[in-house]
Formats: structure tokens, C-alpha cells, sequence
């Protein structure tokens, strides 16, 4: 993914440098894309070969070869499903586009098929009380409730696992001897734990400041209380290429006013919307970050993840948005706890 722009060629690139672009890399495949870098289709060599046959000159633009209609993935796609297209239709690689066409990368089907480990690390943020969810939590810590028959702290862990992200810090306060105990280093589940121990409520910042010495690259930060099944390989790919000191996944939210709405101007009334539905975008607890960032946090102090973007809104720092489209699930209350449980077995 991240060397994709080493095979990027425009409508009016000539066949020749094409042909330098796909002899010259290992992936024998060019991507053409517009000025707004939309993906227009890609380049083989046996499309060029077929162009040389129709008499078609070195000099000449690859416009009339480009194979239009490639197959290609979302970024929201788990490894899973780019997997099980790739392997169905004996591709070898497929490009990545997000949900407005734009090229983010190239899956190499030989990559997903290798285990591998990332140095980034995992921050799970797992010290909270889990007040909404008494009597389960009067002596449980709310991450290692289980849903599914296993924590959910494990099932988090798990994924990111899934996605070669193995070095986890899990910042602990209420109850953490049961955690470290049930995790210990992470051996035992293929990863490596280290913990760092809140005194006090740091918020979902704060308890950074405790392991900053820690994290010299871009690091996950989540919530330890979310079940989702987000490609977190293609969040960390998304945050490197847009450059970004900060990406914050975020849920869409829609609220139905139950009346109809009276919009006025003065005492004329202009028009009447019935039962209108606001939509919103909303935090979903899962974050990419940069090193850089961890200078905003004051030293032990209670410090949340929004007021430390708007800090970084304010010191005009990049600060973008991933739209989590899929499976995902805040467990706060009883019904959320009863809901996760009722899915586990369909989605995980």
C-alpha cells in the first residue's frame, strides 16, 4: 500500500513509460488515475502487448489499453473479504479505493496470504468502573465481561492481532490484578503486553502521558469496551497516506425529531418538516495517532480525546476522519451488553 504511487500513470502517459513503470517493480501492474486521483482503470503487460499488436507505437498514449472496469476493493474491506475476492478471481493484486472512487492503494494478494507483525503499538484504554453495567461489575472489570464466551477485552486483542498489530499497552485501574492475570504478558495469545497503572482518572488521553517513552511511531488508541470488526491495517494505511497527525474513526448517527418542525422567520412561518432526521458523525473510541501529538497532554492530569483534538484543530495539526462502516458496537449499558452477546456468534 504504502509504495503505490511508484505505479501511478495518467490518461496521456505514453505506452513506453508504462512499460518502464511495470518491468521496473515486482508488482507487473500500473494503476491510471485522474487529476483528482480517482482510479480511471490499470495497465498490464499483456494490455500492452495487445496494443502492440493493434499496431499501437511505444510513443503512443495508453489510453485505448487501459483495462477500465478492474475489480477493486473498499478501504473499509476486511483482509477476509479482499482475500476471497482476490483468490476467486486468480487476481494477484487489487487496488484500494475509498468511498468516493479515490485510489488509497494495492493489495498484494502474496502480502495478505504472509503473517505480519507491525511494530505499532495497541493503547487499550481499560481502567474505567463500568458503573452502567452494576451488578456485572461490581467485581469484574467491564473489559473482561465476556460476550461470546471470552472477555471482550480478548476479542479486541484478537483483532488486532488478526491484523499483525501484536504489541499492546493496556492502561489498567479498577480491578487490574484481574486483567493481568487472565492476560499476563500475551504470550499465551500471540502478542506481547506491557500495562501502564492509573492512580487516579486520567480520561482517554491523559493515561497516555504514563507511556509516551513508549510510542516513537504512529499508535492505535481505543476504547476497551468496543466490539468491532474494523480492518485496522487499512485505519493505519488510510492515517500514513493522507499524511495525517491524527485520524479518528467515527460512526454515523441519526436522531428522528418525533414532531414536525416549524422553521420560522420572525413570526412567518417559512416551511414544515415532518419527523426530519439529523444525521451526525460521531466519535467511535478508535484512533490513530502520531508521536508528535503526546506533547498536547499535560503530565499526569485528566485529559479526554476531544479536548485533545480540538487542541490540535486549534494548533492547525492534520486531523482527519475514518468512517466506520462496519460491524461496531459501544458496550456502555445492560442492553448494549445483551445486544453484543445476541450478535457475537453472526459477526465474530
Amino acid at each position: 500500500m504504502k509504495n503505490y504511487k511508484n505505479i501511478l500513470l495518467k490518461p496521456t502517459s505514453t505506452i513506453k513509460e508504462a512499460l518502464k513503470i511495470i518491468d521496473s517493480g515486482a508488482i507487473q501492474i500500473a494503476l491510471v488515475i485522474d487529476k483528482d486521483e480517482k482510479l480511471l482503470g490499470t495497465v498490464t503487460d499483456g494490455d500492452i502487448r495487445r496494443g502492440l499488436l493493434n499496431n499501437l507505437l511505444l510513443e503512443d498514449t495508453i489510453e485505448t489499453i487501459i483495462f477500465k472496469t478492474p475489480t477493486v476493493c473498499s478501504v473499509e474491506d476486511t483482509k477476509e473479504k479482499i482475500l476471497e475476492i482476490a483468490l476467486a478471481k486468480k487476481l494477484h493484486q487489487i487496488p484500494i479505493v475509498d468511498k468516493d472512487g479515490k485510489l488509497v492503494g494495492i493489495k498484494e494478494v502474496d502480502e495478505l496470504l504472509k503473517p505480519e507483525h507491525k511494530s505499532n503499538k495497541v493503547v487499550l484504554m481499560v481502567g474505567g468502573l463500568g458503573t452502567r453495567l452494576r451488578p456485572l461489575t461490581d467485581n469484574t472489570p467491564k473489559p473482561m465481561l465476556k460476550v461470546g464466551n471470552k472477555p471482550i477485552l480478548e476479542t479486541i486483542i484478537l483483532n488486532f492481532k488478526k491484523y499483525g498489530f501484536v504489541n499492546i499497552v493496556l492502561c489498567v485501574s479498577y480491578k487490574s490484578e484481574i486483567i493481568e492475570e487472565y492476560f499476563k504478558d500475551g504470550s499465551e495469545f500471540g502478542v506481547n503486553i506491557e500495562y501502564a497503572h492509573e492512580n487516579k482518572r486520567m480520561g482517554t488521553a491523559g493515561a497516555l502521558s504514563l507511556v509516551k517513552e513508549r510510542l516513537d511511531e504512529p499508535f492505535f488508541v481505543m476504547n476497551g469496551d468496543l466490539l468491532t470488526n474494523i480492518n485496522f491495517e487499512n485505519m493505519m494505511e488510510y492515517h500514513l497516506t493522507n499524511d495525517a497527525t491524527a485520524t479518528m474513526g467515527v460512526r454515523d448517527y441519526d436522531f428522528q425529531v418525533p414532531y414536525g418542525v416549524v422553521n420560522v422567520d420572525g413570526v412567518d412561518i417559512q416551511s414544515i418538516q415532518e419527523k426530519p432526521i439529523h444525521r451526525f458523525f460521531v466519535s467511535g473510541g478508535v484512533y490513530v495517532l502520531n508521536p508528535d501529538v503526546l506533547k498536547y497532554i499535560p503530565n499526569n492530569e485528566f485529559y479526554d480525546i476531544p479536548t485533545l483534538f480540538e487542541k490540535m484543530i486549534e494548533e492547525k495539526q492534520k486531523s482527519i476522519s475514518f468512517p466506520i462502516r462496519e460491524y461496531w458496537l459501544d458496550i456502555g449499558r445492560m442492553e448494549e451488553f445483551e445486544k453484543a452477546n445476541n450478535e457475537y456468534s453472526e459477526v465474530f
